[in-house]
């Protein structure tokens, strides 16, 4: 038993190490969500901070409200974008990590 406890303590810790150092690679992941076949487009970190906002000079010309779906959009599908990266990179990091009777990533 306690080569059992000494051995998950050991995954646990390589676990933590492999989290943080993906979290500081995701800080600086961009993911670019689009909307309106491209005309606007959100350039986001996994962080969830903007960096760019670009707007295709025609829909200047378009209605306020428009536009203003169009960025809303363009934001949602960035978010959508950072949650599956996130995912995809964190996911890995606890699946060999066996502790029974807990399921994870929590």
């Amino acid at each position: 038993m306690k080569g059992q406890l000494g051995n998950i303590m050991k995954q646990a810790q390589a676990m933590q190490e492999n989290m943080q150092k993906a979290q500081e690679e995701l800080a600086n992941t961009e993911v670019t969500g689009q909307s309106g076949a491209g005309l606007v487009e959100v350039v986001m970190t996994c962080r969830h901070d903007v960096k760019k906002i670009s707007i295709d000079p025609a829909l200047m010309e378009d209605d306020k409200e428009v536009l203003e779906d169009l960025i809303a959009a363009a934001m949602n599908d960035a978010v959508r974008k950072v949650e599956k990266t996130t995912e995809e990179k964190m996911g890995g990091l606890t699946a060999g990590l066996n502790i029974p009777g807990m399921k994870l990533p929590f």
